[in-house]
């Protein structure tokens, strides 16, 4: 395989991935704002907190004054100078795809087209919320059609596993992105105004669509400890930190055909460390406060995987 199809559908992987975790962000503040009386201090930092887990707050302020619920919402969802908007995503993920078409699934193709060429005919700067709210329903319906089709069609080779690795590698690191951002928030609340920060332990688990399943294993209390323990290293949480980086180490040795070669040595090497990172932290109790430096050096890491990865198969 080429390392530019290969290259290609890497890209494809993550940017379908990362359209459906800021669609997944996105829809659950929406349906808070509805349930619950949504403004003053919380209800901002709420709506600033969405902003820095599914973009970048700096640019966002660079073209906007006011944080607003309906500004927000197409700013992440539709605003072409976002890099990382939802609608930018499906884009670079089509591109990808039809960069690869010669070894991905013709259905994968059509699909991922069609959805691409529907966003392109509409216009949606006048769109209600109550619009934007379908719009994100239907691209995690997307995503979940697009891996259905990999997962049932495609044969078990390189391609794959350059699709697995980096569908696992995005979601690690917005979990951790989420968890951050969260452990940030708490501490705010808690030094500012005194709030109770079960709240943003309850928004991190159904950022990740995590809720029901932590109550299965948990009972009903937001515990932070707990929380942090689900979201980082619970092995049968397929959204927890560790059992993406469990998945793109079996997807590399998968590639390598269960050896480690001279040239993919530093890439292990990256894998194995962040491995042992949680080795150490299953071992302690940890707050939100001390767990913050353990997210930067993930998400560090994580950059540095995804760089070795480049430069062991010549995709830089």
């Amino acid at each position: 395989m080429l390392s530019r199809v290969a290259e290609s559908v890497y890209w494809m992987a993550r940017n379908i991935e990362r359209a459906e975790n800021n669609a997944r962000v996105l829809e659950s503040r929406l349906i808070h704002a509805l349930e619950v009386s949504d403004t003053g201090a919380v209800a901002d930092g709420d709506w600033e907190a969405v902003v820095e887990i599914c973009s970048s707050f700096e640019d966002y302020r660079d073209i906007y004054d006011d944080i607003l619920p309906e500004t927000v919402a197409h700013y992440i969802s539709f605003d072409r100078t976002n890099i990382n908007s939802i609608v930018n995503c499906i884009e670079y993920a089509r591109n990808n795809a039809r960069s690869a078409r010669e070894i991905i699934p013709q259905e994968l193709w059509e699909i991922l087209n069609d959805a691409y060429l529907t966003i392109q005919n509409q216009n949606q700067s006048y769109w209600s919320m109550k619009k934007i709210y379908a719009f994100l329903q239907s691209i995690k319906t997307l995503s979940f059609t697009l891996q259905g089709v990999i997962e049932s069609t495609m044969l078990r080779e390189g391609a794959y596993s350059f699709i697995k690795i980096g569908k696992w590698l995005e979601r690690g690191e917005k979990t951790a992105r989420i968890l951050n951002v969260v452990c940030e928030k708490t501490q705010e609340q808690e030094e500012e105004i005194q709030t109770e920060h079960y709240y943003y332990w309850l928004s991190a688990l159904q950022f990740v669509n995590g809720y029901d399943a932590y109550l299965k294993k948990y009972p009903p209390i937001m515990d932070a400890e707990k929380v942090l323990h689900f979201l980082i290293s619970y092995h049968q949480f397929p959204r927890s930190i560790e059992y993406c980086i469990d998945h793109v180490r079996e997807a590399v040795k998968e590639l390598e055909g269960g050896k480690v070669s001279h040239y993919s040595e530093e890439l292990f090497d990256a894998l194995d460390y962040v491995s042992n990172e949680f080795t150490k932290i299953k071992f302690q109790q940890m707050t939100s406060e001390e767990i913050g430096p353990f997210l930067d050096r993930f998400q560090n890491n994580c950059n540095h995987i995804g760089y070795v990865f480049s430069k062991t198969y010549y995709l830089l």
